[in-house]
């Protein structure tokens, strides 16, 4: 079995199959925190979720109050296991799902933070990403590292002379607060401060204090991390100033990391899995060959392909990350992303549009289309493939006859879009044939925008019956690691599917409704002339 746990410590209590055991599978995510229990079939026996609370201090800024999470963490977790009618003594093993490149920092001492979590949606690094990829120092490292890439073919150099930086990598929001916070400057001098993302930070509250780390798949999207060379990169840290030493040590994705301390639960119930989300959905969904591909649209969309066990580098579009690593196993993935998926349906709901988001597949269905009115998805800019944080969400087309019926069609035509526009991204950039297509997150429940995405990709995409992809990925690197369930063969054949979309139109019957849509996102591009 090629559990983590028996690549770094020595297991935590193994499973003993002879009694009942249950594993947790967390995810943190940008707008709601689930926790489900999961049994030995894979079924949730019980579950619990509250809602993630964003703040906005300033225009362009995303916070999570740290205390207020922590609080709503260790809640659904009580709840879950109350819900499953178990007691925590049953609970086998802990695995972690989390948002990627959300980080604090803390003081080493005494565990307080000293700022809100500061979120992969902030924006407050957009004028520190236009200066630093626009710089002469820049310059110069992409011209270097193409010319040694021509006389080597060395992949990592190529990577480097591709590498440019953006607001979702955390690498340029942490030498913002390394720039404006006395108090952090302050801490790091004096070998006082912690930094991590949301899964480093509550593996150090679980364990009092006694545990440090984070995952290779969280180190991977950071932006500060190497995956070529599989450590933190020198190179990033000492051009943005930030130490090698604030970063924490980089462990297995299955792996045990420690035990709760056990007076959070009453018992010490071991952490033996720490994942990103996306990560964690892709494992959930068992891409574990190369060319599985994995559509997630929950606030924002994020495709996955994996790459097997090499980074693929792309020209700009797709970014290569680590998917996982167990023990001697390292899975890499390519990821493009959008930013508004979720959030853009929620915005709808909140102006009143429709009063659950059950009702819009209906809605867009009783049109024959949005006549002519194109929405365009960018409350948070604009990612792969055109990278403007200062694109606005807008409307196009509005007339006198315009409808909410048909404001909710372009809102999920738009997603459909996206997803089209990703798709082909990643045929283009990634010389890896796809294999199978599996989607998951919230807005997956919706027919009509997996029916068009499958209708424009021109591929079946498979639904599962549980879309908590995130959860139960950690759910079953936890169970990987201490021995609960054998292998990956075993995961595969607990996967339930729920539905196959199968493409029913040829996507050139949506050729001119695209054109007009990519017409809208580039008037609504460089609105924002200062964030």
């Amino acid at each position: 079995m090629p559990g983590g746990a028996e690549a770094g410590r020595p297991r935590p209590g193994a499973w003993d199959p002879q009694r009942a055991g249950f594993v947790l599978g967390l995810d943190v995510g940008s707008s709601v925190i689930r926790c489900h229990v999961y049994d030995r079939a894979a079924r949730i026996r019980g579950s619990s979720a509250q809602k993630v609370e964003s703040l906005f201090p300033q225009l362009g800024w995303v916070e999570i109050d740290p205390d207020a999470l922590w609080v709503q963490f260790v809640a659904v977790i009580k709840e879950a296991v109350k819900a499953a009618g178990i007691e925590m003594t049953q609970i086998v093993g802990l695995g972690i799902s989390t948002q990627r490149a959300t980080f604090t920092t803390w003081n080493r001492k005494t565990g307080n933070h000293f700022h809100n979590f500061i979120s992969w949606q902030d924006l407050r690094a957009a004028e520190l990403v236009k200066y630093w990829n626009s710089s002469i120092i820049m310059k110069l490292i992409h011209s270097s590292c193409r010319v040694l890439h021509f006389f080597t073919r060395s992949k990592r150099l190529l990577a480097a002379s591709l590498f440019t930086f953006t607001t979702q990598h955390l690498s340029l929001r942490l030498a913002w607060v390394l720039q404006n916070l006395i108090e952090v400057q302050k801490a790091v001098e004096e070998e006082n401060c912690c930094f991590g993302t949301i899964d480093t930070w509550l593996l150090h509250k679980l364990t009092k204090g006694s545990e440090y780390a984070t995952d290779f798949s969280n180190a991977s999207t950071t932006g500060l991390f190497d995956p070529y060379q599989m450590c933190w990169s020198r190179l990033l840290s000492s051009l943005l100033s930030i130490p090698l030493s604030l970063l924490p040590p980089v462990k297995d994705t299955s792996y045990n990391f420690g035990s709760v301390d056990e007076e959070i639960f009453g018992v010490p119930i071991p952490i033996v899995a720490l994942v990103a989300d996306q990560q964690s959905a892709m494992f959930g969904e068992c891409c574990f060959h190369t060319g599985d591909v994995k559509l997630t649209m929950g606030t924002g969309t994020f495709l996955d392909i994996n790459t097997g066990n090499k980074p693929q580098q792309t020209l700009g579009g797709f970014y290569p990350l680590i998917g996982w690593k167990i023990g001697q196993e390292v899975v890499c993935i390519a990821e493009g992303n959008a930013g508004d998926t979720g959030t853009a349906i929620k915005w709808a709901q909140q102006l009143d549009l429709f009063t659950d988001a059950s009702e819009t597949e209906k809605m867009a269905k009783s049109l024959e289309d949005s006549e002519g009115v194109y929405f365009v998805p960018s409350f948070s800019g604009l990612q792969v493939p055109l990278y403007d944080p200062c694109a606005c969400a807008s409307f196009m087309g509005l007339k006198p006859s315009t409808s909410k019926y048909h404001l909710v069609r372009a809102i999920l035509e738009s997603i459909a879009f996206r997803n089209k526009q990703l798709y082909e991204m990643m045929q283009k950039e990634i010389d890896i044939p796809v294999t199978k297509v599996r989607a998951d997150g919230g807005v997956c429940k919706n027919g009509f925008v997996m029916q068009m995405t499958s209708d424009l990709i021109n591929e079946d995409i498979d639904r599962p019956v549980h879309l908590d992809m995130s959860c139960l990925g950690a759910a079953s690197l936890a169970g990987l690691a201490v021995g609960f369930w054998n292998d990956k063969e075993e995961l595969k054949k607990l996967r339930q599917s729920e539905m196959v979309f199968k493409p029913q139109k040829k996507w050139q019957e949506y050729e001119m409704s695209m054109e007009n849509w990519v017409k809208a996102v580039k008037r609504s591009m460089n609105w924002y002339t200062k964030i």
